[in-house]
């Protein structure tokens, strides 16, 4: 599948919540999408034979954040990339658990290291952190902080 072929199947179901599909060597393409349409985004994705979820991730670009994702075809044997920007101020996006129960703990590691929160994840808690830090390390603002600066809670099992 090519560009052009992905924008063709994305574009009558999305509308204007599809920005762009734009080609990426190697692969089905980038698609480019409004945050307020990502579930439809996902399912289409996931119609079109994207299966397999094979990471999210997020970017700090400091006036906003990026939502990445990397999703992988059996059939087609491509990968395909989805990306949207979201505000700094209030970066939340849908969880794509519901269309891949993989991005669960992608999504979970995405809110801990870079803030960007998935609305309506299962169970949106630190992965690796300990309960109850309150930074976001892969964030450009963080700064390190001496071990007497930090209160966390710790966790007994």
């Amino acid at each position: 599948m090519e560009a052009e072929e992905l924008s063709r199947a994305l574009a009558p179901a999305l509308g204007d919540r599809l920005t762009a599909v734009e080609p990426f060597p190697g692969t089905a393409g980038r698609v480019r999408f409004r945050p307020d349409g990502a579930l439809d985004v996902f399912r289409r994705i996931h119609e079109l034979g994207f299966t397999h979820l094979s990471t999210v991730g997020g970017i700090d670009w400091v006036d906003h954040r990026e939502v990445f994702y990397v999703a992988w075809s059996d059939a087609l044997k491509q990968y395909v990339f989805l990306s949207t920007d979201l505000p700094a101020d209030s970066p939340h996006i849908e969880s794509a658990t519901s269309v891949w129960p993989s991005a669960d703990w992608h999504e979970r590691e995405t809110w801990e290291f870079v803030g960007i929160t998935f609305d309506h994840h299962p169970d949106l808690r630190h992965l690796l952190m300990p309960d109850g830090y309150a930074f976001h390390p892969l964030l450009r603002s963080f700064k390190l902080h001496e071990p007497e600066e930090l209160e966390v809670k710790v966790r007994h099992v």
